[in-house]
């Protein structure tokens, strides 16, 4: 895990830190030059003109990598001019004040209503939901309402005797590790066996019993990219209540796949028309097409929230109930998530994620055609694939090719798989909006050039894959 963010004794020279600047920052005359830097590291004694502290911060980013080319993260990193305009003209607007900004709370509550109606929710006016700062609050906000409505039907057994649990997959998002342990819930997760590389029915059925509060089932593993089988997950708990009179709801976290699958896999179930689906969250940030930070968590029905749970604010003197754990953000993600839903419609985002889809499945087979790789997945459910080295690839691994591939720009993140499978190590390419088939053909070009080198190699060259693995999701 990184170290979090620390400040540390600024001990360059004086003379040292003068030269970092151009003369030409200075507010006048250049020749003049900036006889003073600012501290890194403390506040400093007096101001500076706007345009030199402007291009101090501007040229240290030159130095972070290339947000286009990170094929590590599932968040948008292209939109159009429009939508940066409109973002630009809400980002003062604070989410929470409904009463002071109402057109920009209606745009949330029309975003709640369309994520209902695409989602299949038995009365989309009646379905209950809200907009987060991303999937991450959005799953705790699920987590919450389930703990909480298990605690109401176990009052006379919790807190003293019973501890709840949660099950779901080894593969779910740390964030479900976190509401874990924050709410002191036990997670049972269930392990990798074989090919199978997340939940499967048979297995979340068997650890279900009296104090499990839900089932998490992902639509779209970060690992892999695969949908988790929710169709056959209710089936099994409702062959379990029927067998035991255990009521287990589900939660599914499709944190990307929810605005992949209704666009493209129409015929999938997975959502509220399953009736054991109590809620779902997704991300607006990732395949909803929203710069960061935005998420959406909804329920089936105001049931499957408790009320106690629901703050009420006064909204144009009427009754606005809200639900997070956050207070203060602002409306720009909202209303930049609105915005995309009016610009693409249903059509424009299915021509959207199928052309990401498309770019990533034609990368996967061309990957795979070079004959060092094995892929594991093949962008055909989220346009995301992994793969890992051949079995006769004795001369580097994945997290030589990812080191390698950084130096052309290239993120690509390396990681190995959790129990049971922590003999498997593999790459990962996430195909956003934005990395075009010209894209992925540059890609292909890079990994080959690199390759010829690699297979040189008397053995890997990596030996600490903690170290290696610079990111995992």
């Amino acid at each position: 895990m990184a170290p979090l963010h620390k400040g540390t004794d600024d001990t360059d020279s004086e003379h040292f830190r003068r030269l970092a600047l151009n003369p030409f920052f200075g507010e006048a005359d250049p020749v003049g030059g900036m006889t003073e830097a600012p501290p890194r590291h403390r506040m400093p004694d007096g101001p500076l003109p706007p345009s030199s502290a402007y291009q101090l911060v501007h040229d240290e980013l030159m130095l972070d990598g290339n947000s286009r080319l990170n094929l590590a993260t599932f968040v948008t990193t292209w939109m159009e001019p429009q939508a940066g305009v409109l973002m630009a003209e809400c980002r003062d607007k604070n989410m929470i004040d409904k009463d002071e900004y109402p057109r920009t709370a209606e745009l949330e509550r029309r975003c709640v209503a369309m994520l209902a109606d695409l989602w299949h929710a038995p009365d989309p006016s009646a379905a209950v939901g809200c907009s987060t700062t991303g999937s991450s609050e959005a799953c705790m906000l699920a987590g919450m309402a389930l703990k909480r409505r298990w605690a109401r039907r176990n009052a006379d057994r919790y807190p003293a005797t019973a501890r709840p649990n949660l099950v779901m997959g080894v593969n779910v998002q740390v964030c479900w590790e976190k509401f874990c342990t924050f709410w002191e819930v036990e997670p049972r997760l269930v392990p990798m066996e074989g090919d199978r590389y997340h939940l499967d029915a048979a297995s979340a059925a068997a650890l279900c019993d009296e104090n499990t509060i839900g089932v998490v089932a992902v639509l779209g593993s970060t690992f892999d990219g695969s949908y988790e089988p929710v169709a056959e997950i209710c089936a099994a708990l409702d062959e379990l209540r029927a067998r035991t009179g255990l009521d287990v709801p589900v939660h599914v976290d499709g944190a990307s796949g929810a605005m992949v699958a209704p666009f493209l896999d129409e015929d999938l179930v997975w959502d509220f028309r399953l009736p054991r689906v109590s809620s779902i969250n997704t991300s607006g940030h990732k395949y909803g097409l929203v710069y960061p930070g935005v998420g959406w968590a909804l329920w089936r029905s105001a049931e499957e929230l408790p009320e106690e749970l629901v703050f009420r604010v006064n909204y144009l003197g009427g009754d606005m109930p809200t639900f997070a754990l956050n207070f203060s953000r602002p409306g720009a993600q909202v209303v930049a998530q609105y915005y995309t839903f009016l610009r693409l419609g249903r059509e424009g985002y299915r021509a959207v994620q199928q052309t990401s889809r498309d770019v990533a499945r034609g990368l996967s087979e061309r990957i795979e055609a070079m004959g060092d790789f094995r892929l594991l997945t093949r962008g055909d459910q989220l346009p995301v694939f992994a793969f890992t080295t051949a079995s006769d690839v004795t001369s580097f691994d994945v997290f030589d090719v990812s080191r390698r591939l950084r130096e052309r720009g290239w993120l690509v993140p390396a990681y190995t798989f959790p129990a049971h499978r922590e003999d498997l190590s593999v790459l990962r390419v996430v195909c956003r909006n934005g990395f075009s088939a010209d894209l992925a053909g540059l890609f292909i070009e890079d990994l080959g050039r690199l390759l010829p080198e690699l297979r040189r190699q008397s053995h890997p060259a990596v030996h600490d894959k903690d170290a290696a693995t610079a990111f995992h999701h």
